[in-house]
């Protein structure tokens, strides 16, 4: 069982930044991709930027060239770094890793608030 936790959210300015962290606890064998998405309030989870454990990264279109997705195997974290902030980032961010043995494991959410 993975246990993950996410902090760095907040209310910020637009063109404001802000540096999301996750960290893996718990039992389990590997992590293979982690990823951040979001969720605004009438609209469905989408993916904002995922990182394999080779670093390969892969980003929504809405976020390329503002946002910056990096990893640190050894501590098991993932980190979202937000630039450019629009209000249109606002959303609770959620925290996502996948890896061995079938293992699927989301954070609790931290709030991203741009105000215009």
């Amino acid at each position: 069982q993975v246990q993950l936790v996410e902090s760095g959210g907040g209310l910020v300015q637009a063109g404001g930044s802000l540096r999301l962290s996750c960290a893996a606890s718990g039992t389990f064998f590997s992590i293979n991709t982690m990823a951040w998405y979001r969720q605004a309030p009438g609209k469905q989870r989408e993916l904002v930027a995922v990182i394999t454990s080779g670093g390969d990264e892969n980003y929504a279109d809405s976020v390329k060239g503002r946002f910056i997705i990096s990893r640190n195997n050894a501590l098991n974290t993932v980190y979202l770094q937000m630039n450019d902030l629009r209000p249109e980032d606002t959303a609770v961010y959620y925290c996502n890793a996948r890896g061995a043995y079938f293992l699927n494991s989301w954070g609790q959410g931290t709030q991203v608030t741009v105000s215009s």
